[in-house]
């Protein structure tokens, strides 16, 4: 294959032929982009059928835009910044816009279902007519079954039913039953003796998908192992959306605000249904005078715990730090390594070693105390104690951090100060507060703030060692002395508080906008320290 030649001013340049991977690359690039496009469209369907049309509308809006991107030639610049920007989308726009539309709402284990699926589950409930009850056997006919039925006792008249390939029935199959007798089908031949319960037990989802019809054109449906009978529905559908009790002509209604169907007298239906609620979670934590002490409290907490364990872990890592860059100091290498251990070995791991050594029977800390003292601390029983060990311990955790923080930095001050306020008799700590301290506190600045944002969200640590405890007496829902807002959260979503994903959600989102706040924070300091 030749070359193609062409020529540019006095110069001239070769076009090099294109080869296969280039030919099958541009033969296949709409077919791919074809089936790229159905998948997506059938993901997009998927979506909507489920019910969740907001979702699907957003697939499409962005399935769009990627399509626009990187098959059209005015989407070219945005090629390479398209797939962070749609992460972005994905994993930190739409969890924080779900998480605020959950806290909108009364979502929780008793409010799980929407109000046009509880109504349908309630319309759905039937009660059997128990006078018109019938017995069932079934009997092998070859490879197929037939069901015979007779009242209870074994009373006549008996009815059968048409050879039935239950092996097969995935979908619900209408059965007509005709009149055991001589004239139209024996049960003498050619069916075989009634299959005991196990084989009845194999059959019984084909059994369950199977409505029998008598002659005189009554329904029987399966009702167990041994029954087919009619049945009668629990509730009627009225024309405004409520709900009559068959049993007693009870009307319920469906009450938006509390996320039940109720009659005018009060009376509750389960399960309750999800129901916007606007910013009454929001609210309750305010104004809730039961919610509001432990949410308060716990609120509080969270701050101070956050706050003492960078101001501790900043003053202990900072007084290692300059220790260690005293030139005259021997071992400082082996000082430092041990120093730095705790960093170095996994958290998790840190904080189980602790909760044992703070047992309060058998952990070395009170053997200890018990020996020198003659006192055994009730660690995790009292609350001051367990805020105590939780300092203790967060902050032999952080400090390493500091410490090396603090360490680079120090490195950075020009030596030539600390030598002319030796030669002006300056003391070691004049030397601290006057040169050091405002040298590198400035820098640090935004890694405090920092800190301060991961020990606000420190939930391995709480969920570890306390677990929250000791607990709140008397309060609305569970909540722990020794709770920060994150682990409150996660305990009233999952744990023993009834599961309120609404109150969780709308909790996480104040959590959200407090460590928006503090990254603002955070990058303004980081501005100011590089000027």
């Amino acid at each position: 294959m030749n070359a193609a030649t062409s020529t540019l001013g006095q110069g001239s340049y070769t076009t090099l032929p294109p080869t296969l991977t280039e030919k099958l690359s541009k033969l296949l690039h709409w077919p791919l982009a074809g089936v790229a496009m159905i998948a997506a469209l059938y993901l997009v369907f998927v979506v909507y059928t489920t019910g969740q049309a907001a979702w699907a509308a957003g697939l499409l809006v962005l399935f769009t835009a990627g399509f626009y991107v990187y098959l059209s030639r005015g989407g070219f610049a945005w090629r390479y910044l398209f797939p962070g920007v749609a992460g972005m989308l994905v994993f930190i726009a739409f969890p924080l816009v779900y998480t605020a539309q959950i806290g909108l709402t009364n979502y929780s284990s008793t409010h799980l279902l929407s109000e046009s699926r509880v109504r349908e589950y309630l319309l759905e409930q039937h009660d059997a007519v128990e006078d018109q009850v019938l017995a069932y056997t079934l009997h092998a006919d070859g490879a197929e079954f037939r069901l015979v039925l007779q009242p209870e006792g074994g009373a006549a008249p008996r009815w059968v039913s048409p050879p039935l390939a239950l092996r097969s029935v995935s979908r619900p199959v209408r059965v007509d039953l005709a009149v055991a007798d001589a004239e139209h089908l024996p049960l003498t031949a050619p069916l075989q003796a009634a299959l005991p319960l196990p084989e009845l037990i194999k059959h019984r989802d084909a059994l369950a998908k199977l409505t029998l019809a008598l002659p005189d054109k009554t329904e029987l449906h399966y009702l167990g192992l041994r029954e087919f009978g009619p049945v009668k529905p629990q509730w009627t559908a009225n024309a405004d959306g409520s709900l009559t009790r068959a049993l007693d002509g009870a009307v319920f209604k469906a009450n938006r605000d509390t996320g039940f169907f109720q009659t005018e007298a009060g009376e509750t239906l389960q399960p309750g249904f999800k129901a916007f609620i606007g910013m009454a979670n929001y609210t309750r934590m305010l104004f809730d005078a039961e919610f509001r002490g432990p949410f308060l409290s716990i609120f509080s907490w969270t701050v101070i715990f956050s706050a003492l364990t960078v101001v501790f872990s900043t003053a202990i890592g900072m007084l290692f730090a300059v220790l260690l860059n005293w030139e005259g100091m021997k071992y400082r290498t082996t000082y430092r390594t041990l120093l730095f251990l705790p960093y170095a070995v996994p958290g998790f791991i840190s904080i189980l070693v602790f909760k044992g050594l703070f047992n309060q029977n058998f952990g070395e800390i009170n053997a200890i105390l018990n020996a020198a003292l003659g006192v055994k601390p009730a660690w995790f029983a009292d609350p001051l104690l367990a805020k105590t060990m939780l300092l203790i311990v967060n902050v032999w955790l952080g400090y390493p951090y500091i410490m090396i923080l603090c360490s680079g930095l120090l490195k950075a001050i020009p030596a030539d100060l600390y030598e002319a306020s030796a030669l002006a008799g300056a003391s070691p700590a004049t030397n601290f507060l006057r040169i050091t301290a405002p040298l590198i506190i400035k820098p640090l600045a935004p890694l405090l703030v920092s800190a301060f944002a991961f020990n606000f969200n420190n939930f391995v640590l709480i969920a570890l060692l306390t677990d929250g405890r000791p607990d709140f007496l008397s309060t609305k829902l569970p909540a722990g002395q020794t709770d920060i807002l994150v682990s409150y959260t996660y305990r009233i979503a999952f744990k023993d508080s009834g599961s309120d994903f609404g109150l969780a959600a709308a909790i996480s989102t104040l959590i959200f906008f407090l460590v928006a706040a503090l990254s603002l924070i955070n990058l303004r300091m980081s501005a100011k320290a590089q000027r």
